[in-house]
C-alpha cells in the first residue's frame, strides 16, 4: 500500500499542472450536463445579471451619503434613492433564486446521470479490473469524487464565474469612479495572483493524497466488513482496530498539512487585503480632507475595495476547489475509459444464442493476467457433447475452477481456443452468449433483498407460477411456504438469514428458472450437513436433466454417474474416463482419491 501511494506521488510530482489539454480532457464530464446546457445558459446570464445587479449597491451607498450632505450630483432625494434600493433587491432576490434553481437542475440531473454512467461502466468491466482494483478505492471514486463534482457543478463553478464578473465589473468601475486610488488597487494584484498560484499548487497535490488516504481507509474498512466472520474466528478485532487507526492517523497528518497551507493562504490573502484596503482608505481621507473626492464616493470606493477583496479571495479557494475537481475528474475518467466487456445500455435488448452446448478446449495454455509469470493451464485439451455430464477433479489450485471461468469468459486465454458448438466464444457477443449459462457456487452470494428477487434474477420477466415451479423444483418451496411472507421473506445481506442449504436451493432454482443451455457446479454440496446434501443433490439431478453440465467436485459420490470425469493436475489432464475405468486404474490419481474417500480408515 505505502508503495502504492509513492508511485501516486511521484506521479502526481511527474504530472503537468493545470494547462490547455488538462482542462480539454477536464471539460469531457461536461457531456454530462450537455442535455441541460439551455438551464446551464440561461443560469450563466442570469448569473451575469445578478453580478451586475449586486455591484450597484455600493455606488447607490455613495449616492446616498452625498445626497444627505446635499452634495449628489444627481437629482435625487433619499426617498427616491430608497425605493430604488428596495427594487434592486426584489430584483436581485428573483434573479438569485432563479439562478440557483437552474444551476440545481444542471448539477443533480448531470451528476445523477454521471454516477448512473459510472456504475454502468463498472457492472461492464471484466472480472480483471476488479481484480487489479481495490474496492475501497472504487467506492471513494463513486462517492467523495463524484461529490467534488457535484460541488463544482452546483456551487463551485458558478461562484468562481460570479466571483470573476465581479472582479472585471468592479476594477472597470472604479476606474472610472476613482481613477487615482484604483491605481494604488490594482498595483498589489500581481502579488496576490502569483501567491494564490503557489498556495494552489501544493494546496492541489495535498488535497489528493488527502482523498488517496482516505480511500485507503475506506478499503480497510470494507474488507473488516466483508471478512468480519474471520475477524471474529481469529479474535483479531484489536488487530483490525490498529490497522484502521493507522490509517486514519496517516491520514489526518495529511489533512492537518493540507489545512496548514489552506491556512497560511488565507493569511497571505487577509494581510495583503486588509493592509492595501487601510493603506488605500487612509489615501483617500487625504482626499476628503483636499476636497478631491466626497465622503459618498470615499464610502463607495471603500466597499468596492472591500468586495473586490473579497472575489479575489474568494476566487483563490474557488481556484483550488476547480483543481481539485479536475483532480477527481482525472480519477474519475480513468473508469470511463476502461474498455468495456459488455454494453449494459443494449443488454436487455441481446436475444440468447441458441447452443446446444457441445463443448471443446483446443490446446489452452493461460496465464491469469496478474501472475503473468505462472502458466495455469498448459496446452488443455478436452471435448464436451452436447447434454453430457463431465466432473472435473484434483487438487486445490490444479486448475478445476479456472477451466470453467475461461468457459464463462471471465478472461481471455493466452493461445488455443475454447468453442462452444463448433464456434469460438471469443467470436460470439459476450452477452448473448453468457444468457445460455448458470453457475451454482459452493458459496452463494444472495443479494440482500427478498427470495422471490434473488430467485428472479435468473429471469427477471418470469411469471409468479414460474417462480414457484423453479422453487419446487429446487426442493425449495416447502422451507418457502414455511416462512410467514413467504417469497417475499426478506433474505438479509449476502443471504446470512437462510442455511446454507437453503441459500443453496435458491440458487439451485434462480438456475432453474433461466434454463441454460450449459450449467456450471462449482464444489455446490461440499460445505452441506448429510440431510441438506441430499435435498439439495435432489434438485440439482432435476436441474442437470438434459443439459451440458460441469461439475467441479472434491466430493466423489456426487460424481460417479458423470459421463466423464478428467483429473486435472497442475493445468493438465492426467486422467479421463468414467468412474468404473478409472477406478481400475492402477496407482491411479483417481482411484487414490477414492481409495481415501469410499474405504474406512
Amino acid at each position: 500500500m505505502a508503495r502504492r501511494r509513492q508511485n501516486n506521488t511521484l506521479e502526481e510530482e511527474q504530472r503537468p499542472r493545470l494547462n490547455r489539454e488538462k482542462l480539454q480532457e477536464a471539460a469531457r464530464i461536461f457531456r454530462f450536463i450537455r442535455p441541460y446546457r439551455w438551464a446551464f445558459a440561461a443560469g450563466m446570464v442570469l448569473l451575469f445579471l445578478s453580478s451586475l445587479v449586486f455591484m450597484l449597491f455600493p455606488f447607490l451607498t455613495g449616492v446616498m451619503v452625498d445626497t444627505a450632505q446635499g452634495k449628489s450630483q444627481y437629482p435625487l432625494s433619499l426617498k427616491q434613492i430608497g425605493w430604488i434600493l428596495l427594487i434592486v433587491l426584489v430584483a436581485q432576490g428573483f434573479v438569485s433564486y432563479a439562478r440557483i434553481y437552474l444551476f440545481a437542475i444542471v448539477s443533480e440531473k448531470g451528476i445523477a446521470g454521471l454516477r448512473q454512467a459510472l456504475y454502468h461502466k463498472l457492472v461492464s468491466l471484466p472480472i480483471v479490473f476488479f481484480e487489479q482494483s481495490r474496492i475501497g478505492d472504487l467506492i471513494s471514486r463513486l462517492t467523495a469524487d463524484v461529490e467534488k463534482l457535484y460541488n463544482a457543478f452546483s456551487i463551485t463553478l458558478a461562484e468562481f464565474f460570479r466571483q470573476v464578473i465581479i472582479l472585471v465589473v468592479g476594477v472597470l468601475l472604479l476606474a472610472l469612479r476613482a481613477p487615482g486610488l484604483s491605481l494604488i488597487m490594482l498595483a498589489s494584484f500581481p502579488v496576490i495572483v502569483i501567491g494564490a498560484m503557489f498556495f494552489g499548487r501544493f494546496i492541489r497535490k495535498l488535497s489528493k493524497e488527502r482523498q488517496e488516504e482516505l480511500a485507503s481507509s475506506n478499503t480497510v474498512v470494507n474488507e473488516t466488513i466483508q471478512a468480519i466472520q474471520a475477524v471474529k474466528a481469529f479474535t483479531n478485532e484489536f488487530f483490525e482496530a490498529m490497522r484502521y487507526g493507522r490509517s486514519i492517523e496517516k491520514m489526518v497528518k495529511i489533512a492537518l498539512n493540507y489545512a496548514r497551507w489552506r491556512a497560511l493562504f488565507s493569511v497571505f490573502i487577509v494581510t495583503f487585503l486588509f493592509g492595501a484596503l487601510f493603506f488605500i482608505i487612509w489615501e483617500g481621507a487625504y482626499m476628503v480632507q483636499n476636497g478631491i473626492m466626497s465622503v459618498g464616493r470615499l464610502i463607495e470606493f471603500v466597499v468596492y475595495t472591500g468586495i473586490l477583496g473579497g472575489a479575489i479571495a474568494g476566487l483563490g479557494n474557488f481556484y483550488t476547489e476547480l483543481l481539485g475537481a479536475i483532480g477527481a475528474t482525472e480519477r474519475i475518467r480513468e473508469i470511463l475509459d476502461e474498455e468495456e466487456e459488455v454494453n449494459v445500455e443494449t443488454a436487455q435488448q441481446t436475444e440468447r444464442l441458441p447452443l446446444k452446448g457441445g463443448i471443446s478446449y483446443e490446446q489452452v495454455h493461460f496465464s491469469y493476467p496478474t501472475r503473468q509469470d505462472v502458466e495455469v493451464l498448459k496446452g488443455l485439451s478436452f471435448e464436451v457433447k452436447a447434454g453430457q455430464k463431465i466432473a472435473l477433479v484434483g487438487a486445490s489450485g490444479a486448475g478445476k475452477s479456472t477451466i470453467v471461468q475461461l468457459l464463462l469468459k471471465f478472461y481471455r486465454i493466452g493461445s488455443g481456443d475454447i468453442k462452444v458448438d463448433g464456434k469460438s466464444i471469443y467470436d460470439m457477443d459476450t452477452t448473448a452468449y453468457r444468457r445460455n449459462m448458470a453457475i451454482v457456487p459452493q458459496e452463494v452470494i444472495l443479494f440482500g433483498g427478498t427470495i422471490r428477487e434473488n430467485i428472479l434474477y435468473g429471469k427477471p420477466g418470469a411469471s409468479e407460477a414460474e417462480i414457484i415451479e423453479a422453487a419446487r423444483q429446487a426442493n425449495a418451496w416447502d422451507f418457502i411456504r414455511s416462512f410467514p411472507e413467504g417469497l417475499d421473506t426478506l433474505v438479509g445481506e449476502r443471504g446470512v438469514k437462510l442455511s446454507g442449504g437453503q441459500r443453496q436451493r435458491i440458487a439451485i432454482a434462480r438456475a432453474i428458472l433461466k434454463n441454460p443451455a450449459i450449467l456450471i457446479l462449482d464444489e455446490a454440496t461440499s460445505s452441506l450437513d448429510a440431510e441438506s446434501e441430499k435435498a439439495v443433490q435432489d434438485a440439482l439431478n432435476k436441474l442437470l436433466e438434459g443439459r451440458t453440465s460441469i461439475i467441479i467436485a472434491h466430493r466423489l459420490a456426487t460424481i460417479r454417474n458423470a459421463d466423464q470425469i478428467y483429473v486435472i493436475d497442475k493445468g493438465s489432464i492426467i486422467e479421463q474416463g468414467t468412474h468404473e475405468e478409472l477406478s481400475h486404474i492402477e496407482d491411479g490419481a483417481y482411484k487414490t482419491l477414492a481409495k481415501l474417500q469410499f474405504e474406512p480408515v
